[in-house]
């Protein structure tokens, strides 16, 4: 099966792109997420989960900034130049998965007090609640589209290289 280049991404150099670029930033997401939730409804702003929710939003926010100009440098950039994108979702798995992480950028700016120093601690709270939101909406976007066989919309795969062809196994062994 074909796979987007988010896919393939995650796939390759197992377990490591995988713990890298999915499991971290998604465990770390989802303790904003949670966290979030409960100040929300606790209003507790201050202790543990006030303090974990500070710490995760700034750590979150400053992984992905990395995670982003990782793959800007190392994934989008030489797939442009080189033409290589399976099909407009290919670039929806990528762009959404890369957007996605802006609005986790934002939160740890926050956190630095760097943008958003006017607003009030409730203003912030909603700000935190606003990104998180964007952040799961846009990361299911890009696990979506990124799942989809890029065929569906018409990728054609280069065709794959015939092992009779070239250097196979019986020809490298000839002498055993």
């Amino acid at each position: 099966m074909n796979m987007t280049h988010y896919m393939e991404l995650l796939a390759v150099n197992q377990p490591w792109n995988l713990l890298i670029f999915m499991a971290i930033p998604i465990v770390l997401a989802e303790t904003l997420a949670i966290s979030e939730l409960y100040l929300l409804f606790t209003r507790k702003h201050e202790g543990f989960i006030f303090n974990l929710n500070r710490f995760v939003g700034l750590a979150v926010g400053l992984y992905f900034l990395g995670v982003i100009v990782y793959v800007m440098i190392n994934a989008v950039i030489p797939i442009t130049q080189a033409n290589e994108w399976r099909t407009f979702i290919d670039m929806i798995a990528v762009g959404s998965y890369l957007v996605a992480g802006l609005p986790l950028i934002w939160i740890a700016l926050q956190e630095l007090s760097w943008v958003n120093r006017g607003l009030s601690r409730e203003g912030k709270l909603k700000v935190h609640s606003i990104c998180v939101a964007l952040f799961l909406v846009l990361g299911h976007i890009a696990m979506i589209s990124g799942m989809l066989d890029p065929v569906v919309f018409g990728y054609q795969a280069p065709p794959a290289l015939d092992m009779n062809d070239g250097m196979h196994s019986e020809h490298m062994h000839h002498d055993e």
